[in-house]
């Protein structure tokens, strides 16, 4: 059979979306459908004295103004901080139930209207009076009430230490202590956050842009006081989340709130600017690396001290220090976090939450160590190189990091290279070469899928993941088809519903091995079931024959002498209309997950009639034979950047980027390629020109469009050279893949950073690098 997997085919939900017929959350068609607009505080910290809605309840065609005063009560919501399973933004700030303020943009009210116009309209009507209180909007104004957490997203340590760094660092022969700063990202998907909602009885139905379909319907019924089996949650596409969309935010409670409350459909869409204070952003961290060394460049200690904002109203904690204690062979490590509150929304993941700005500062202070040694920047990674996990001492499910190095410098013309810096030059500019480690972890959850083979030979897979713009349709499909043994033309996936077998949140690049091990695995299943059919039944050319020697190749049952029928002859004689397995793999591999549930769907539809003896299956017995306990998944990759650097304007122009990645097993090189790339521009956009700023009077966003939030365009975009090891991880899942959604966008911006430093000589170390700081 022709090799699917990995081939670098055309989405398959590619001509939906060119047309226009893909559907978003905004663009369900419902009868009698109201239209909402959220009503925002103007000050960052104090209470509502009054508020006035009566000009606006009395605008023709609005239908209800929605305060604090006449809200429906909402209640916390219980449970742990695994978005999977639902985790609101804002722990201590469900929307609309008193007049507290606690940061500038909270939702204070909701005006739902014939139209979205009228309701735009009746929101600039209210008028609000409030309580204004001092608020604390900047890290440096509260750094002596900043504290430690326990533990971070998902319940993982925050705080790590290994060995006496302390003393360590006192020994070092070689030491550099420098202080890196990043400054507040937002994520600014193309498509605005939005929800609409209806209500049928006590059933609601919802249309909510998320990367967690069962996590938000979980989320959201709690929230609501509804039974979760009374809600379904649609999420067809997604026009990009990078973070944002994995927690629910306010909009998405707000939204059934006012359907509810005026017996209508409603939808709620957030303009560009909302999305500037009320669904996350990356935090702004201050991060104190120390590295000391011998003289042959080998580390004896690395202390990395982040410090980072979180909110009034839950804490979020960005691991900056998260990938310090694994990367490299260290004997003492200190990777501390701590956290400031202040009157700002809640900060989230943003795409590599923790790793991003983490590697940022490491491998920028790893550059800076390579010059200190007067060494090869590529040779210092090398002699630090872990052959196991530094902090666990677990062996790596797979490493390849040594051979991204290799493939990365040939490709950059490293060789070539003058160390000193501004010793380059091509015509008037400056020429900079620098590299960074690449890294993110293997994650893997517990994940179903179900698959339905039809008479006429075409097949229908189902899943309640989501595809948020990076593939999933068509890797998933992929996988079917292979697993089946049928072109990719006769299997269709259907994802984005709550209501099918609960599949992974789109949350630390873990859907391809999550739910492509369980869709391969449903797949294996099948077509074993499928043959047993065959092998049993005496009308067919395979009665008796042994399993094993049976293949499948487009949907045709065969042996090696030829004989055999298809799948479509097999089932039309059987009388059945189709066949089909649930299979659910309880498989995690993050480090301090708990464990994972037992499987069945809280809201998705259960195990089918087959699901326990599928479980007993040889395709499932394979995956989870594996003891995950026993390695370390991660995936590893190494960036190669060259820069232009004008020294007269203090311009940077990123000229090309090698990137050379381990991922596993690449199920896609084109979507692949893509995902790389994506997080490659992130790194342009987080080096050179992204930024939130805050008015330093009252604490207000002041960059809150994309025409004064700056993001990479194309007139930007470098020569992109990216490559794969491309060998499957065995340990990780049956295909062998490990994700891919991150990792492009770790070490990149400390690349860049270096390359400018090698053009300039000049070494900045405050986000972005703009041409004031080249120039001061």
């Amino acid at each position: 059979m022709k090799e699917l997997i990995g081939q670098p085919v055309d989405r398959v939900d590619g001509r939906l979306k060119v047309t226009g017929k893909a559907p978003y959350s905004a663009e369900f068609p419902l009868k009698n459908l109201a239209y909402a607009v959220a009503v925002q505080s103007t000050i960052a910290s104090g209470r509502i004295q009054s508020i006035d809605t009566h000009a606006a309840e009395t605008l023709p065609g609005v239908i209800a103004v929605i305060t604090y005063k006449n809200s429906m009560s909402l209640h916390a919501l219980a449970g742990g901080s695994d978005p999977g399973q639902g985790k609101f933004g804002e722990r201590d700030l469900l929307p609309l139930q008193s007049d507290r303020i606690f940061y500038d943009g909270q939702h204070i009210a909701i005006v739902v209207a014939e139209t979205f116009q009228i309701a735009e309209h009746g929101a600039a009507l209210i008028k609000v009076d409030y309580e204004i209180e001092k608020p604390v909007y900047e890290l440096e104004q509260a750094l002596q009430d900043a504290f430690q957490p326990a533990s971070a997203l998902g319940g993982g340590e925050a705080q790590t230490h290994r060995g006496d760094a302390e003393k360590a660092m006192q020994d070092a022969e070689v030491k550099i202590e420098q202080t890196y700063i990043t400054p507040v990202y937002h994520h600014n998907a193309m498509e605005p956050h939005a929800t609409t909602a209806e209500w049928t009885g006590k059933k609601l139905t919802l249309y909510d842009s998320t990367q967690s379909v069962v996590g938000s319907k979980n989320a959201i019924a709690q929230i609501l006081g509804v039974h979760p089996y009374d809600v379904r949650l649609y999420s067809y596409f997604i026009g990009g989340g990078f973070g944002s969309k994995g927690f629910t935010w306010a909009h998405s409670v707000m939204a059934p709130m006012a359907a509810k409350h005026v017996g209508r459909p409603v939808r709620l869409v957030l303009s560009r600017q909302q999305m500037f204070t009320s669904n996350g952003h990356r935090s702004r961290t201050i991060q104190k690396i120390s590295l000391g060394a011998g003289k042959d460049g080998k580390l004896t200690a690395v202390r990395h001290l982040t410090t980072s904002e979180t909110s009034f109203v839950d804490e979020f904690v960005e691991q900056a220090g998260v990938a310090t204690k694994m990367i490299y062979d260290v004997p003492n490590v200190d990777a501390t976090h701590s956290i400031v509150r202040l009157n700002k929304g809640t900060p989230c993941p943003t795409r590599a939450p923790g790793e991003a700005p983490g590697t940022y500062a490491l491998e920028v202070a790893m550059d800076e160590l390579a010059y200190a040694l007067n060494m090869d920047p590529v040779a210092l990674r090398l002699v630090n190189y872990a052959d196991k996990h530094p902090q666990t001492g677990l062996p790596w499910s797979e490493k390849h990091l040594k051979e991204c190095y290799e493939r990365g410098a040939a490709a950059i013309g490293w060789s070539q290279r003058t160390p000193q810096p501004r010793s380059i030059k091509e015509g008037n500019l400056l020429v900079g070469y620098g590299m960074a480690t690449a890294t993110y972890p293997a994650n893997r959850s517990a994940s179903s899928a179900r698959i339905q083979l039809f008479a006429d030979g075409h097949a229908i897979l189902f899943c309640a993941t989501q595809d948020i713009g990076t593939g999933t349709y068509t890797i998933l499909t992929q996988i079917a088809a292979q697993g089946l043994g049928l072109p990719m033309s006769s299997v269709q996936c259907k994802l984005g519903d709550s209501r099918l077998p609960k599949g992974p949140n789109s949350g630390g690049s873990q859907v391809s091995a999550s739910a492509g091990g369980a869709v391969w695995a449903a797949a294996l299943t099948l077509k074993s079931k499928v043959i047993q059919l065959a092998i049993a039944d005496k009308k067919s050319p395979l009665f008796g024959q042994n399993e094993e020697g049976i293949q499948v190749d487009g949907g045709r049952l065969f042996t090696t002498s030829g004989q055999g029928e298809t799948y479509q002859q097999l089932l039309s004689r059987k009388g059945m209309a189709s066949i089909e397995t649930e299979i659910t793999t309880n498989v995690s591999t993050r480090e301090g997950a708990p464990p994972p549930s037992a499987g069945g769907d809280k809201g998705g539809s259960g195990k089918s009639p087959d699901q326990a003896k599928d479980q007993q299956s040889p395709a499932v017995k394979a995956d989870e034979g594996v003891d995950h306990k026993k390695y370390a998944f991660h995936s590893f990759g190494a960036h190669f950047v060259k820069v232009l650097v004008d020294p007269i304007l203090g311009t940077v122009h990123v000229d090309k980027i090698v990137g050379v990645m381990d991922i596993g097993k690449v199920l896609n090189l084109k979507t692949a390629t893509n995902q790389i790339m994506g997080g490659m521009i992130f790194g342009i956009g987080m080096a050179l020109m992204e930024g939130t700023i805050y008015d330093p009077t009252n604490g207000r966003v002041v960059t809150r469009d994309l025409a004064d939030y700056l993001v990479p365009v194309n007139a930007d975009m470098p020569e992109f050279d990216i490559r794969f090891i491309d060998i499957p991880d065995p340990y990780i899942s049956p295909v062998g893949a490990r994700g891919i959604g991150e990792i492009g966008i770790t070490g990149i911006t400390a690349a860049i950073a270096n390359a400018i430093y090698h053009a300039t000589g000049k070494r900045v170390r405050d986000l972005p690098i703009t041409p004031d700081k080249l120039l001061a």
